[in-house]
């Protein structure tokens, strides 16, 4: 019986329909139990939606190419582990539309670089990077500190996000100016804001020029929240059964 796949490999196009046939019923046994899931993503306590600024930062940060030489996504592989910390889940990217998952790295990857190093430490590696990492080829991005933010249309991408599943109510639309200018005001009340995103969420100046928010404010702030929303020293995977 074995000896007949030689018909097949001798003649194109009967070939080709068999390559077909047996990659269609592949792909049928791999995805259609997907349709009895209410969801491949386990919930993760924690897990948010960015802030207006954060989100201002990610937009930032795919616009200057940072994706194409960092990767946000720590493999479960023990060297990836022991060097970044847990490996990434995908309740963390949930709300990453695109996400930045990857194992292309020139430089380090950044899932888990929120809280590693201090905002002056973040501002001077974007504006000068070998000034702290001598052996750096990663290019300055100093203007980001010059550049005032322009959040004209935060809220119709806060509104946009909605759209592709992202969990922002009404009340967070109506608010994204006011809680962009908070979240960098290290002077304006938080509890409003903290109401709407967590207690947790870092509220301060990130650039350390509180008269104006630059676009280094967004980046920054994006970055040191970066692997912080799971608190892995309680997270416990759940069975599959119970991913409901």
């Amino acid at each position: 019986m074995w000896k007949h796949h030689t018909k097949l490999e001798k003649h194109s196009l009967p070939l080709v329909i068999a390559i077909l046939i047996v990659v269609s019923i592949g792909g049928i046994i791999e995805i259609a139990p997907l349709f009895w899931l209410e969801s491949t993503v386990e919930k993760v306590e924690g897990v948010r939606p960015y802030t207006p600024l954060e989100l201002a930062g990610r937009d930032i940060y795919i616009r200057e190419g940072c994706y194409t030489c960092h990767s946000q996504m720590v493999r479960p592989l023990r060297d990836e582990v022991e060097r970044y910390g847990h490996y990434s889940l995908a309740a963390e990217s949930m709300y990453d539309h695109p996400f930045q998952w990857g194992s292309k790295r020139t430089g380090p990857d950044l899932a888990r670089v929120g809280g590693k190093y201090s905002d002056a430490w973040h501002k001077d590696h974007l504006i000068d990077p070998r000034s702290v990492v001598p052996e750096s080829v990663m290019p300055p991005y100093a203007f980001l500190a010059e550049k005032t933010l322009d959040y004209r249309d935060i809220k119709e991408k806060i509104r946009a996000m909605t759209r592709v599943g992202v969990p922002y109510t009404q009340e967070m639309i109506d608010n994204a100016t006011e809680d962009l200018e908070t979240q960098a005001d290290p002077f304006a009340s938080p509890t409003q804001f903290q109401a709407r995103y967590g207690a947790k969420t870092l509220k301060r100046d990130f650039d350390g020029e509180p008269e104006k928010i630059t676009e280094m404010d967004a980046l920054v702030a994006y970055l040191q929240m970066l692997g912080t929303l799971v608190d892995f020293s309680t997270y416990q995977a759940q069975a599959p059964e119970n991913r409901r």
